[in-house]
């Protein structure tokens, strides 16, 4: 078993019981249209979200206790979205195109051979046009506990080519590790 799917046995840090309030902005913004896929959706709170707000979601993490579990929100909730097992690195096996793709928290996951794959892997599932938000650690957060941090550097480098950065800006990842929210980075990509 691994790492994450040991993890929502229980109840991680990352799983807060509600959307992000940066997805909650994204939407009330109108940023999010069209198809959403929410990759690395762990138990769906951000999906549900937006397929309470009507639109058409997918939500696909590695772990085979989040998606169980996220099944169990969207049937007590009736809430209509396709969560599968998929493996982030390989989102073409979805053979399915979207508008948009949201990410809390998957991309710090990713170890430097693993990102280029992985903006592949995005690239085969958005339609040209379409926007990936990601919410990933910041490396301003201070201390070693928790994932890995990320520099704006880090994410220009992995989607310099056949991407288009719209904007980097300072954000904050909630998390159930206590009152202070962590620093983090929101980034809009556009695949061209």
């Amino acid at each position: 078993m691994n790492f994450f799917d040991s993890a929502y046995k229980g109840i991680p840090p990352w799983d807060i019981g509600r959307p992000q309030k940066e997805i909650i902005r994204l939407a009330e913004d109108g940023e999010i249209n069209g198809t959403v896929l929410d990759a690395g959706c762990g138990t769906g709170e951000n999906a549900l979200y937006l397929a309470s707000l009507g639109f058409e979601v997918w939500g696909v993490d590695a772990a085979d206790s989040a998606i169980k579990k996220a099944k169990e929100k969207a049937k007590e909730r009736v809430k209509s979205v396709n969560f599968l097992v998929c493996d982030a690195l390989r989102l073409q096996s979805l053979k399915n195109k979207f508008n948009t793709v949201i990410d809390c928290g998957l991309f710090h996951v990713f170890s430097d051979e693993e990102r280029p794959i992985f903006a592949a892997s995005l690239s085969s599932v958005l339609f040209p046009g379409g926007k990936y938000f990601m919410l990933c650690f910041s490396e301003h957060e201070p201390g070693s506990y928790g994932p890995r941090r990320v520099s704006q550097a880090e994410i220009r480098t992995t989607f310099g080519k056949g991407w288009k950065i719209n904007y980097i800006r300072e954000a904050e990842f909630e998390t159930a590790f206590g009152p202070h929210n962590v620093k983090a980075w929101l980034s809009s990509i556009t695949r061209l």
